[in-house]
């Protein structure tokens, strides 16, 4: 499909050169015809332009088409241009004609578009075509005024128009040439952001399978400490501190066990709760339910500035990768959190500031990769986790440095537009 992408792209560009080519010479014919009243077959040029304007109609009407544009299709628009140009020049010169280069214009795009058997087929074409035109054209003549300098101002004339034909060819080459090599890194960027997203994915699949095979093991090591817990409890029924610490533990351990049958249950409930909300409620439910899991968590009033009342998607892997960022940050130090909310026309921004030691140099380009961590114990799949279900909904992270000390986490997210889609 990408060829047919490029192939689209690259038929647009030669109707605009088409486009700059029919203007150019129907400014020559008329300047021809009635500034120096040279003799020429005006309506079988004029029938030419024509021509391939109507050619230029139907290549801008035929890229709105849903039919694939092959690249013989696009070859054939090329091989019609030569035989345009080819009737230009036999009416007006031939290869003394100043604007015989016109003939390379689909040489190059040739060479910039389509593979090698169709380039060597168009430089044929182009070759034949011009050493046809050095021996079979209508010569331009000047109109016969009785004085000597009609030699010279027939040179001056045909200098004149290599100096324009130099400017525009070199102009349209360029823009051509500096189109397509922009439209090839656009391709690239797209596969390499396609090949990240795909080895993202494989990573996250192997995480997952480990987290499932882990979670089904850990049920047997449970239900063995809850049967022994209970045992523990009815041989020491007599010892109040024992006990208590025995319940403490049965409570730890039921609490696993409810996570673990929670964990089969996430993407039901992720697709039952993901909902488009109002950016301050989510920043408020985020905040709300990250203070109950971290009480100790020390933090100034969180700064809101935002532009209207945007909307953003709203779901548990979301949510839980704001709350694993605040963790972060709290765990780097125990100086208050600096956060703020704000937002423009198209994305929220929110951005967290600790007061920690920063981010060591040599880590800074793989943070975000599994296993890759800061912290002295930490796992190194946390951030990981997080910049994926951030991707997954078109926002990304970003970790800096901040001037004054510690770690600037910046977070972008798009905004819903459509506000029928609020949940509330």
């Amino acid at each position: 499909m990408n060829y047919i992408s490029n192939t689209r792209h690259q038929l647009l560009q030669l109707s605009y050169i088409r486009t700059v080519t029919i203007f150019g010479q129907s400014g020559l014919l008329l300047y021809l015809f009635f500034g120096l009243h040279v003799s020429l077959n005006f309506w079988l040029i004029a029938f030419a332009l024509l021509a391939m304007a109507l050619l230029n109609l139907l290549s801008l009407l035929r890229l709105n088409s849903p039919l694939p544009l092959t690249q013989l299709e696009f070859f054939f628009q090329l091989i019609a241009d030569i035989a345009f140009y080819v009737c230009l020049l036999y009416q007006m010169g031939g290869v003394s004609n100043p604007f015989s280069a016109l003939l390379l214009i689909p040489l190059i795009i040739s060479a910039t578009s389509l593979p090698r058997h169709y380039t060597w087929l168009t430089a044929l074409l182009v070759t034949l075509s011009y050493s046809l035109l050095m021996h079979f054209f209508i010569p331009i003549n000047l109109p016969d005024t009785g004085h000597q300098y009609q030699a010279i101002a027939l040179l001056d004339l045909h200098l004149a128009g290599m100096w324009i034909n130099f400017i525009l060819t070199a102009a349209l080459i360029t823009w051509f040439v500096v189109n397509i090599r922009e439209n090839l890194q656009r391709q690239e960027l797209k596969l390499n952001r396609a090949r990240e997203s795909s080895l993202r994915n494989h990573q996250l699949l192997s995480l997952a399978t480990m987290a499932a095979g882990t979670a089904h093991e850990m049920g047997t090591p449970l239900a063995t400490m809850r049967v022994l817990l209970h045992e523990m409890k009815l041989d020491h029924s007599d010892d109040a501190e024992l006990l208590e610490d025995i319940e403490i533990l049965q409570a730890q351990v039921e609490n696993c066990s409810d996570r673990l049958k929670h964990l089969a249950e996430s993407v039901k409930q992720e697709q039952k709760e993901a909902r488009a909300l109002p950016a301050e409620q989510f920043f408020h439910e985020i905040m709300d339910r990250w203070h109950l899991l971290r009480p100790t968590a020390s933090f100034n009033p969180p700064v809101i500035n935002l532009q209207g009342q945007p909307a953003i998607f709203s779901s548990i892997p979301l949510q839980q990768a704001f709350i694993n960022l605040l963790n972060n940050a709290a765990d780097a130090s125990d100086q208050p959190l600096q956060i703020q909310l704000s937002s423009d026309e198209q994305q929220i921004v929110f951005t967290i500031h600790d007061q920690g030691p920063g981010i060591p140099l040599e880590q800074a380009e793989s943070l975000g990769s599994p296993f890759i961590t800061t912290k002295g114990k930490g796992l190194g799949i946390g951030l990981f986790l997080t910049a994926s279900a951030l991707d997954s909904y078109g926002g990304e992270v970003c970790l800096f440095n901040h001037p004054n000390g510690g770690t600037l986490t910046e977070v972008k997210l798009p905004l819903v537009k459509e506000s029928s889609h609020y949940g509330y």
